[in-house]
């Protein structure tokens, strides 16, 4: 039979397979677990096993100093937290020291954070080898100040970069490929979600995202929603559970939602004190004729409420063609705006890519020939423009009437002045930077670093 060690209700212990020298804990024989705090947490395949590796700050109110860990994996299980709520947490085997007495235990990894203790040992792991006197404390004896800078001088290290997730449904566009490498290139810790490999736990006291294999998503710093029109519904939903798991999101969920309601963008935009094209709207095709005149008849421009990047939208020349066209989509149950056609254009348009109220590019898209949509995507031209002062106005407060961090502002030179055409939750890179030479997708990092008051990046 093992001589018990007697322990004070504090101690300092030792994870030897872990790299962690000395970290302190919480000894509780009123809890059943031990638990270990851990952050960035990722299950791994090694050698046909499961295995976990996460990171550890061993001290506390210090984020500097970092063990980087890895270690089987034993098992997933739910563990009800002294507050009560209800928790899913990884477990590991490993080697404890306290004292001179060394051990194998479980461990729960779970963020600590907000704790007291990086470390909680439960009656579990010290079931036969240790009595508790809740009355002492580090009977074993505690490091000084100077013992624990030579225990962790060497993980102190620069500190470290976000954890960033891009929620998008392809890596090969050159825009999730600029935003990526822009990360990196600053420090930070880059990771493409593909949102149709995600899903979601909705629960009052452990809600997750988890990725395609188990993975859970929980503690990422920031994302960055890149969602394509198809997948809003689904995307915004995702992006809505970041958000509830304070995880911060460059573009938020409801704006992103209200900005692929044309209809509803619009109204917004008018709330605003914004111009925009005349538009009509209505429900039956028994109003398709005062519909034309309320826009000034035609020429006119019909477009599918849910298209983007120009699909969706026709160019209605003559009025029994308006008739048609409205009349072809109505029967389809299809919902159309229609617009007032601005000749005066001449296929142009201006797309402002406004950043945290900042206008931080312009340029000029132009429609190839017999084409009036000037979009990228259709073929049209990028050039460099040097835009007013009143539209660089309206570029910025349309943003902020849509509650958009990033966004791609369309708008649209008339004989009555800029009038706003459209704006974009995801507006695409490729364009804008190649003509400009300006790095986009580095100030959309900037950004982020701004919301975090971040400073130390390369």
């Amino acid at each position: 039979m093992l001589d018990k060690v007697i322990v004070g209700s504090e101690e300092w212990c030792a994870f030897p397979d872990l790299g962690i020298p000395t970290i302190k804990a919480r000894v509780d024989s009123g809890a059943k677990t031990s638990a270990l705090h851990a952050i960035n947490i990722t299950p791994f395949e090694k050698d046909g096993n499961n295995w976990v590796k996460f990171d550890i700050n061993p001290i506390q109110n210090n984020s500097k100093t970092v063990i980087h860990c890895q270690a089987p994996l034993v098992d997933k299980r739910v563990v009800k937290s002294s507050s009560g709520f209800r928790e899913q947490r990884y477990v590991i085997k490993t080697q404890i020291r306290v004292g001179e007495t060394n051990w194998e235990a479980e461990f729960t990894l779970t963020n600590r954070d907000s704790m007291g203790f990086r470390m909680l040992l439960g009656r579990e792991a010290m079931s036969g080898r240790l009595l508790v006197d809740p009355e002492q404390k580090f009977l074993l004896g505690q490091p000084t100040r100077e013992k624990l800078l030579e225990y962790y001088e060497k993980g102190e290290e620069p500190k470290r970069g976000l954890r960033i997730g891009l929620l998008a449904s392809n890596p090969e566009l050159y825009s999730n490929r600029r935003i990526m490498e822009a990360g990196e290139a600053r420090g930070h810790e880059m990771h493409f979600l593909n949102l149709k490999y995600c899903y979601m736990k909705l629960d009052a006291d452990t809600p997750e995202i988890h990725y395609r294999g188990g993975r859970v998503l929980n503690d990422f710093d920031a994302v960055i929603p890149r969602i394509r029109p198809s997948m809003t519904f689904y995307g915004c939903a995702l992006t809505r559970h970041f958000e509830a798991l304070k995880v911060f999101c460059l573009n938020s969920s409801t704006a992103i939602s209200q900005s692929r309601d044309k209809l509803y963008s619009l109204q917004l935009l008018l709330n605003s004190g914004i111009d925009i094209p005349t538009t009509g709207f209505a429900n039956s095709p028994l109003d398709t004729n005062d519909l034309i005149k309320m826009v000034g008849g035609s020429p006119l421009i019909v477009k599918l409420l849910e298209g983007t990047q120009g699909k969706g939208v026709v160019l209605a020349e003559t009025k029994k063609a308006a008739e048609s066209v409205i009349n072809a989509f109505k029967s389809l149950n299809a919902n159309i705006l229609v617009q007032e056609f601005i000749k005066e254009a001449n296929g142009k348009d201006i797309r402002c890519f406004v950043i945290d109220g900042k206008v931080v590019a312009a340029i000029q898209r132009e429609a190839l020939p017999g084409e009036f949509r000037a979009n990228i995507h259709l073929g049209g031209t990028a050039s460099i423009i040097k835009v007013t002062s009143e539209e660089k106005k309206i570029a910025i407060k349309a943003a902020k009437a849509m509650n958009l961090k990033v966004a791609g502002v369309d708008i649209i030179r008339s004989s009555k002045g800029p009038l706003l055409l459209e704006v974009n939750s995801s507006p695409g890179l490729e364009g804008i930077e190649g003509a400009t030479q300006k790095d986009i997708a580095g100030e959309m990092i900037r950004a982020i670093e701004r919301n975090f008051k971040w400073t130390n990046v390369i």
